[in-house]
């Protein structure tokens, strides 16, 4: 689903894949008023305000389906002062954004339980569950004493009380039993759980099959719109199989023989023109990317002419040729980045390699990781130890640039070996 523009000047970048479905819970709330010494219902006020920042950025992006969890079927084991202003918060939630889901046309769901909550709340629901029922643009799920067994219970119970057979008893019909049922999406896509927790905690379990895990460091009411992007840049990336085969090509090259050729293009890297830098750039993006001979000719030239220019600079024009470079390299091996972010991020790596000031290791590691992650479609986690890797090998090269000794050569080789091997062992 492509992306929206904006949400008050924050851009998703063009290309970014939008989850159908993200999943929220919410958690933390009272650890973060802890942490801050003011009272745990300040902290679950502060919650459900970024909870619905962010399903709200989440419709702006186009984001069909967006789910909350609020309150579970464990929760009622709290104190009755804490559930009953939870229960005064849910009310007021649900007064709240009514007007916007009208305005954006958003069919609200509770998921969950009717029968515990209170007769207010119940009937705030009920209202807004009818006046939305035939929107189709979005819609907001809101778990509210929700639990995934008791879901599964709940649909287990209907279908034998509905007295259907048990050959006829498939997925699809239980689907039909389930709180989604009848939803276009009902599958979750993306799953994020903040306060730096890694677990589901049986949220939707029938419908997270399939899902891509997100963890978010930080409490709830910290989320925000940004840390939403972030979220779904870091799915954007992920090559989904679903059980099935990838959809990219395989590398084949050798780690150590492409190590050797890239330390050698770095120790050429001060040459201005020059056919044997052009001879082993050719040399490096054959192996590297299993491209053509004439391909390689026609990179090779594209990302000499950018080191030449962010030699001198010249950095927006080093930026249009990586950026034709990348979508060369897009359209033969067929992976799924967009060139002009990879573009972006490779002359910002380069800019802060050749900047005067001192550029440190964590910095350098950070716009490796971002890079790979792009590039080759894979998580932030999992492009962490290439990225590291990576990092070590530019910190190497720097040291021997500023002549401390050959050995600094050496070893950037090592890591560079040692990231090819990383890189191919993730994407292979």
């Amino acid at each position: 689903m492509p992306a929206k523009p904006t949400v008050k000047n924050i851009t998703l970048p063009k290309g970014t894949v939008v989850p159908n479905h993200i999943a929220l819970i919410l958690d933390g709330n009272r650890r973060w008023a802890r942490a801050r010494g003011v009272p745990t219902l300040q902290g679950h006020e502060a919650g459900f305000d970024a909870g619905k920042r962010v399903a709200k950025a989440s419709r702006e992006w186009g984001i069909h389906t967006f789910t909350i969890w609020g309150f579970s079927t464990e929760n009622w084991d709290r104190s009755p002062e804490e559930i009953g202003y939870i229960m005064k918060l849910l009310y007021r939630f649900t007064k709240e954004i009514r007007s916007d889901l009208k305005k954006e046309e958003t069919r609200f769901v509770h998921l969950g339980r009717k029968d515990r909550l209170p007769k207010i709340l119940v009937n705030s629901i009920l209202k807004l569950e009818e006046e939305t029922k035939y929107y189709k643009k979005h819609i907001l799920n809101v778990a509210l004493d929700y639990g995934g067994k008791d879901e599964i219970v709940r649909a287990t119970q209907k279908i034998i009380k509905d007295g259907v057979a048990p050959e006829k008893v498939d997925e699809k019909l239980f689907e039909s039993y389930l709180d989604t049922s009848g939803q276009p999406y009902p599958y979750v896509d993306l799953f994020i759980r903040p306060s730096g927790e890694q677990r589901t905690s049986g949220l939707l379990p029938w419908q997270m099959a399939y899902a891509e895990f997100y963890w978010e460091r930080d409490h709830l009411p910290d989320m925000t719109p940004e840390k939403l992007r972030e979220a779904i840049l870091d799915y954007s990336r992920r090559r989904r199989r679903f059980g099935g085969n990838d959809s990219i090509s395989h590398f084949k090259f050798k780690p150590e023989v492409t190590a050797k050729f890239e330390l050698a293009w770095w120790r050429l890297g001060n040459i201005p023109e020059g056919t044997k830098f052009g001879e082993y750039a050719l040399s490096h993006l054959k192996e590297q990317w299993g491209l053509s001979k004439k391909l390689a000719m026609e990179a090779a030239k594209l990302v000499v002419q950018a080191a030449n220019e962010g030699n001198k600079n010249k950095w927006n024009k080093a930026n249009k040729n990586l950026k034709k470079f990348y979508q060369l390299i897009k359209d033969e091996v067929k992976l799924a980045f967009e060139p002009s972010i990879v573009a972006s991020l490779d002359v910002k790596l380069r800019q802060r390699m050749l900047s005067e000031r001192n550029v440190t290791a964590s910095e350098i590691e950070q716009l490796s990781r971002d890079l790979v992650a792009e590039m080759y479609r894979i998580s932030d986690f999992q492009a962490t130890k290439a990225g590291h890797l990576r990092a070590l090998a530019t910190v190497e090269r720097s040291l021997a640039e500023k002549g401390q000794g050959e050995e600094h050569w050496e070893r950037a080789e090592g890591y560079l070996h040692l990231y090819y091997k990383a890189l191919k062992d993730r994407v292979a």
